[in-house]
């Protein structure tokens, strides 16, 4: 590959940088441009509708600061801001943002639509890298600052024109990221010259990585060195526009804050332009799972989702971080085994989580246990034991999982793909509680007597074996050896129970008694057998009978 093409990027290089040994400890504000970058990426734009759902869907979540489009630049743009205004759309807290080029047709253009809106920023940016300087616009770093300083002007003049109306401002030296840093600053002061901001008004300095061109810890030490030498600081919000292009866009924005910065734009799963925009909703979980209060409801994020995927017309990925299909889903038979083994010790009313492999409760952000564990060929007996238990009450002992989780394997090795809990279920009938099974316990009678001090039991028991009724009568210490001495003596096979477990299925008039029985026989072979009745003892002697038949039928 023509690697010697390019040249890496490090336009600043901070030796007494601070931002690696910040722990940021409150979210920043956040401003959704789903509306905006999102919408502009998107192969079907959205239609009024879908904007409207997508706005409603960001204002129920808690965004402040709404980018609603670039009325100058689209008619549809135009008419869906209007119709916000019109139909009182919009929430007392609520600001929305609105982008517009440093050109005067569409500043103009951009407050004729702002008439009447309670509150609003306006973002007005141009373009300030060398490469665009040269290229696009031919002119050097005086003639660019005077496009932004002339838009700068003209925005606040025509802020008499909708006099009831609160402004703010927002300033973009679009392309930041491909800017000499001296340049930025420069631009950036010669616009606050304009806007005169204070501490009580400030302006925000919005710092797009248009392209991401360089790595997250560039990006942090870039960040941190425009924060220490803007002028009047106090008066300046700080806010990042990062983009995805190396994949890196959530690191570097976290690393933004980091060093400094107060505001992060975004929108929901990163849909934008090429690889996408920064993802708001997974810096604000990486937040909550950090103890941070995000300032964003996301506990429903398949919700969320769904108004993506609706609003969008494209689909968020089975492995996206939080809200991927699969992303609480473990298939391979160690992290079953651990996940398993987790969800068993964590307290009901625990106090902080902890399951291994699992970074946050699912049921923080809307989802349920029931998917977290799925089955394939590299699955073993952990994610069986938990798809048996979660979703049809069976808790399977140890070496029945081993046992059960074997056969499993067989099929989704067959199959070559994951098995559903429906075909467990199936299979597991299949082997363990067969619809006709040879050997059938029909009736019973127990007998208890005392004989030097202990205990024993008889039975008499009525069986049917291939539709043909069979006596067999036993004692021993108890139902169960009593029943596999009256086995063993009527069919002169070897067998002997050598484990045994029960639990409750359901409650009340409706509960069910499930024992398993491991069996075993004079040439060692091992099985297991299940029995299910409303009496224990009764479902005990269900499953020897079912062993004896999986060790002799």
């Amino acid at each position: 590959m023509p690697f010697e093409k390019y040249r890496p990027f490090v336009p600043v290089v901070l030796h007494d940088r601070t931002w690696p040994n910040v722990t940021i400890e409150r979210a920043p504000t956040w401003c959704s441009v789903d509306l905006r970058d999102g919408n502009q990426a998107l192969i079907d734009p959205m239609d009024p509708a879908r904007k409207l759902k997508m706005f409603q869907e960001l204002v129920a979540m808690g965004f402040k600061e709404i980018e609603v489009g670039f009325p100058s630049a689209s008619q549809p743009d135009y008419d869906f801001v209007r119709q916000l205004i019109e139909e009182d759309l919009i929430p007392d807290d609520v600001h929305i943002q609105v982008l517009v080029q440093c050109r005067q047709e569409l500043i103009e253009r951009t407050y004729e639509c702002l008439e009447g809106a309670p509150r609003a920023i306006v973002h007005f940016y141009n373009s300030t890298n060398p490469l665009q300087r040269d290229v696009v616009f031919g002119l050097d770093q005086e003639g660019i600052t005077s496009i932004a300083v002339n838009g700068a002007k003209l925005c606040k003049k025509l802020e008499e024109t909708i006099p009831d109306t609160q402004i703010r401002y927002e300033y973009s030296p679009e392309s930041f990221t491909l800017t000499e840093p001296d340049y930025a600053i420069e631009i950036c002061e010669a616009v606050m010259d304009v806007m005169e901001p204070t501490p009580d008004d400030p302006i925000v300095l919005n710092l797009p990585a248009t392209v991401e061109c360089y790595s997250p810890n560039v990006y942090g030490d870039v960040i941190e060195w425009f924060c220490r030498t803007i002028k009047q600081r106090d008066s300046v919000i700080v806010s990042l526009h990062p983009h995805n292009d190396r994949g890196c866009a959530v690191a570097a924005a976290e690393f933004g804050v980091m060093a400094g910065a107060d505001r992060v734009e975004g929108t929901l799963f990163g849909n934008g332009e090429r690889t996408g925009n920064v993802d708001v909703v997974t810096l604000a979980m990486n937040l909550f799972v950090n103890g941070v209060d995000p300032e964003l409801d996301i506990s429903d994020i398949d919700k969320l989702r769904r108004t993506a995927e609706y609003c969008n017309r494209l689909p968020v990925p089975e492995r996206h971080p939080y809200v991927g299909d699969l992303v609480y889903t473990a298939f391979s038979g160690s992290h079953q085994d651990a996940i398993k083994k987790g969800f068993d010790a964590l307290p009901t009313d625990y106090d902080q989580w902890g399951v291994p492999y699992l970074p946050i409760d699912p049921k923080h952000v809307g989802r349920t246990y029931e998917a977290v564990i799925r089955v394939n060929s590299q699955s073993g007996k952990g994610g069986v034991a938990y798809v048996m238990k979660e979703e049809h009450g069976f808790d399977l002992p140890r070496r029945l999982q081993i046992e059960f989780s074997k056969t499993i394997q067989h099929v989704t090795e067959n199959t070559g793909t994951e098995i559903s809990p429906g075909v467990m279920w199936d299979t597991f009938q299949d082997e363990y509680m067969p619809a006709e099974p040879r050997y059938l316990l029909r009736t019973h009678e127990l007998h208890t007597h005392s004989e030097d001090g202990a205990g024993h039991t008889t039975i008499t028991a009525q069986l049917e074996v291939d539709g043909q009724p069979v006596t067999i009568q036993g004692e021993g210490d108890g139902p169960v050896e009593a029943f596999v001495h009256a086995i063993t003596e009527h069919f002169h096979e070897a067998f002997d129970v050598v484990d045994y477990a029960e639990h409750a299925i359901g409650r009340g008039a409706d509960a069910q008694a499930v024992a398993y029985v491991e069996t075993t026989t004079g040439d060692g072979t091992i099985r297991w057998g299940l029995g299910q009745n409303p009496n224990i003892t009764t479902a005990s002697l269900h499953a020897v009978l079912a062993a004896f038949e999986r060790q002799h039928g």
